[in-house]
């Protein structure tokens, strides 16, 4: 069963997606955020997703922003459409720009890998939290 994270955008989603053991997080793709319910609707078909993290846009002091209640919005209607997998919210606060300082924007393309980047960050943290959780 695979975990991957979203990194939801008003544009683009990347995606990331960890490894078998759960220890390390991959940048996968990043995608149009529009064609993201097809994309989950067509990797169910190829793929056994048990959960799904998705960032959670948080303002530095820890309050909703709009881009929060947008987030929220989408995660329900995804957990609607897909209720098979385990949706988990995750703090995301700074993961796009520790993502942007790991790729240059020099290029469209890498602009989109810094969503895939930040989907990574986001999907470590919630490993690490499992394997903190696990030897608690």
């Amino acid at each position: 069963m695979k975990i991957i994270a979203f990194d939801l955008g008003d544009v683009h989603t990347g995606i990331a997606q960890a490894d078998e053991l759960g220890l390390f997080a991959t940048p996968r793709t990043s995608i149009a955020t529009k064609d993201l319910i097809n994309w989950v609707k067509e990797t169910l078909q190829n793929e056994q997703l048990e959960t799904i993290v998705i960032g959670l846009p948080k303002t530095l002091k820890g309050t909703q922003s709009q881009q929060t209640e947008k987030v929220l919005a989408y995660k329900q209607k995804l957990e609607e459409l897909f209720p098979q997998i385990n949706w988990i919210l995750w703090d995301e606060r700074l993961t796009s720009k520790e993502a942007r300082t790991m790729k240059s924007k020099q290029i469209k393309k890498e602009k989109n890998k810094e969503h895939a980047i930040a989907a990574a960050l986001i999907l470590e943290g919630y490993l690490d939290f499992l394997r903190y959780k696990a030897k608690s």
